[in-house]
């Protein structure tokens, strides 16, 4: 069974990036791909879901943006064809473009009550199958040729047929970030899991009595790395999180992602992979000048991103 579905998310407003994006939404904010053309965020987050073999994608997003969405990507497109037509790379870029068009689905979060309650509104869109689960302000690079992450987690969740989270290693004094979780070495796999206990954003004394996980450097946790591929079954938990909530009288409650995989992993075989790579959280306050760095890094503008940053670092200390 083929992996055929991605569902982004991209509903969330951002204060960090105010007021930008109160102009324009924070996954169109522009940035140097590692083929040197620039491009939404959203944009190179769907193209790697696309070279992982995926088919269809649902991006999740707030009342009123798909409109926003669809318009920029027409301009996008009718711009490369009719202005830069002469430019190689305005051909490539506007094929790309309508690739994503042609196999694009939006989904409205009507109100924002939380990233589980945003993954749920996507139910009609998979159905009865499984899918790939990306985040619409990370950007990941990969530390493996050819390779995308989202390649890295799609293959053994196939082997496997069960969810895979997307994890890496991270120091102790930065897990208060993220959904950190510990587990058990799984089969003979290196780098694979068998997710045990999931606590959302701990406390260092918290992760030290109960996310250690055995194999990783003194001090890191395994934390989520915001890419996920899923079994249908996580509806059915993300309802009954959603009616228990409406239950108690917490209809306006955000509806957290994580207490839901801790149902899953109680209830069926759910596995963590460390991804060989890095992701880039462009909503942070500086996300965008280093994802944008490590992009450049990574990409075939290396030697002028480094020429760039040394010149500018010079230019710095002479002031």
């Amino acid at each position: 069974m083929k992996i055929q579905k991605a569902v982004i998310t991209a509903a969330a407003r951002n204060e960090r990036l105010y007021p930008a994006a109160t102009t324009v939404q924070k996954s169109m904010l522009p940035v140097i791909d590692t083929d040197g053309v620039n491009k939404p965020i959203i944009q190179i987050v769907a193209e790697e879901a696309l070279q992982s073999g995926i088919e269809e994608i649902c991006i999740i997003c707030a009342a009123g943006d798909a409109e926003r969405y669809l318009e920029s990507f027409h301009t996008l497109y009718e711009t490369s064809l009719k202005i830069h037509h002469q430019n190689g790379w305005a051909e490539s870029q506007a094929q790309s473009i309508k690739n994503i068009l042609d196999r694009l689905t939006f989904v409205v979060q009507s109100e924002p009550l939380g990233y589980g309650h945003a993954v749920y509104q996507a139910k009609e869109f998979v159905k009865n199958e499984p899918f790939l689960l990306l985040h619409g302000d990370y950007l990941s690079i990969s530390s493996l040729p050819e390779k995308h992450c989202s390649r890295q987690i799609i293959d053994p969740a196939l082997e496997e047929k069960c969810s895979f989270a997307a994890v890496n290693p991270t120091i102790e004094h930065q897990i208060s970030k993220y959904g950190t979780l510990t587990g058990r070495n799984f089969k003979t796999y290196s780098g694979v899991y068998q997710i045990e206990k999931i606590i959302e954003k701990p406390s260092i004394s918290q992760a030290e009595l109960e996310l250690k996980t055995a194999g990783l450097r003194a001090g890191y946790y395994l934390c989520f790395f915001g890419m996920y591929v899923f079994q249908p079954v996580l509806f059915d938990l993300l309802s009954e999180e959603i009616q228990s909530s409406a239950g108690k009288g917490k209809s306006q409650a955000a509806i957290l992602l994580t207490p839901v995989q801790q149902k899953l992993a109680k209830n069926e075989k759910y596995l963590a992979l460390e991804i060989q790579g890095k992701r880039y959280d462009t909503s942070k306050k500086l996300g965008l000048l280093q994802a944008q760095i490590a992009l450049g890094l990574a990409g075939k503008m290396r030697d002028e991103v480094l020429t760039t940053l040394l010149q500018t670092l010079a230019d710095y200390r002479k002031d």
